[in-house]
């Protein structure tokens, strides 16, 4: 894993998102990832630091984190907190731990810069998805609907130990 450099595609970092949120969407779960433009790639990632994995020299993983978070006007965490998004794993390397490792490694950046509290947010339709959390420390602290996808999400919060 390696922070996402300057000569990276974000046209692969696109299609590594819509391939990884497919399944979410054609189960009725449209998550922003899935359908996202190569613009809206290219904002979200200067929004935060972006790490990738590979697999060679296969982009396979991704997550993007910021702390301090900024948050939009009621969204139920402290202004203090960090996040992460666009957290995708494409389906090849499901089941090999690569998630729980871009997990760690976005709580551990968040952590680095200075937050001690995670917050998060996924379709609360997605219970495999918020059992995942939950098993990882994750509690939820509230809901919150965005405008670019077709759901509710629930908002998920975690301490952090500080580093």
């Amino acid at each position: 894993m390696r922070r996402l450099a300057e000569d990276d595609l974000v046209e692969e970092l696109t299609s590594l998102l819509h391939r990884s949120y497919a399944d979410h969407a054609a189960a009725g779960r449209v998550f922003f990832a899935s359908y996202q433009s190569l613009q809206d790639t290219a904002n979200r990632l200067g929004k935060g630091e972006c790490w990738v994995a590979l697999r060679g020299n296969e982009l396979v993983g991704t997550v993007t984190v910021a702390a301090p978070h900024a948050a939009p006007e009621g969204y139920p965490a402290p202004a203090s907190a960090g996040s992460f998004w666009q957290l995708a794993v494409d389906p090849s390397e499901r089941g090999t731990g690569l998630g729980q490792r871009l997990l760690e490694l976005a709580e551990g950046r968040i952590a680095a810069l200075g937050s001690v509290q995670v917050v998060i947010d996924t379709s609360a339709k997605a219970t495999e998805l918020v059992g995942w959390y939950r098993r990882r420390g994750y509690v939820p602290v509230g809901m919150w609907r965005w405008g670019v996808t077709n759901y509710e999400s629930v908002v998920l919060s975690k301490a952090l130990l500080a580093r």
